[in-house]
């Protein structure tokens, strides 16, 4: 498997050298300067893998790494020229998987990452089943744990919204008519009027401010996007 580590590092050299181990291990490497930009990288191609720097422009590593954490056990290595223990406990108690001081050894960086990735690998095939996820966008769907986040935050979803909004990321641009939606979502027995759908999905554009969830006139809904 052709990994995707991703590198949060502001240093120029660092940079550098971290990414010329990585791609001599055969690993895909994206660097970002800042946590934000990092986050958008989340959003759209996430990395199996983090290397975080705490001093950053921005968002520090501290706080992108408890970002990352709402939503996902990927592993995260923390690399810091800070060497205080409290600095280290504060890193681990966040969620990361592994703190590393400047200077440091980038063969030693390398051999954590394998031993990091082979863990995570082993853990997933061994304990755990697959977390299904739909993203569309900025909206990231988790089927496993029906939970639903927007623009990297949770929101709190009722079970009707999340059925429906889970169908139509399913089938993202395709055009649902009231009449599929009602089946789909209240079920065939439902014999109430079809403005149950206008109201849902208007409770779900007010939750979800921005999504692209587009009425199609005369006829029904469709969740847009540029992606497919």
């Amino acid at each position: 498997m052709n990994y995707h580590i991703g590198v949060v590092e502001d240093d120029i050299n660092i940079q550098n050298i971290v990414s010329a181990y990585l791609n001599k291990e055969g690993f895909m490497v994206t660097v970002q300067d800042s946590a934000e930009d990092a986050f958008e990288l989340w959003q759209t191609q996430p990395p199996d893998l983090w290397i975080l720097d705490i001093m950053l422009p921005g968002m520090d590593g501290y706080d992108f790494c408890k970002k990352i954490r709402q939503e996902s056990e990927v592993p995260i290595i923390i690399i810091s020229a800070k060497d205080e223990e409290i600095d280290k406990i504060l890193g681990l108690e966040l969620g990361s998987d592994d703190y590393l001081t400047k200077p440091f050894s980038p063969r030693e960086l390398i051999a954590r990452v394998k031993r990091l990735l082979k863990r995570t690998k082993l853990t997933l095939e061994t304990n755990q089943p697959t977390q299904e996820k739909v993203k569309v966008e900025n909206l990231l769907i988790y089927k496993n744990d029906r939970r639903v986040f927007w623009n990297g935050q949770e929101q709190e979803i009722t079970t009707k919204e999340y059925d429906l909004i889970l169908l139509l990321a399913e089938n993202v641009n395709r055009a649902f008519s009231r009449e599929e939606l009602l089946v789909s979502v209240w079920g065939e027995d439902y014999f109430g009027s079809d403005r149950a759908v206008d109201d849902l999905v208007k409770r779900i554009r007010k939750k979800l401010d921005g999504i692209q969830l587009e009425t199609v006139w005369g006829y029904g809904y469709r969740l847009r996007s540029e992606e497919e």
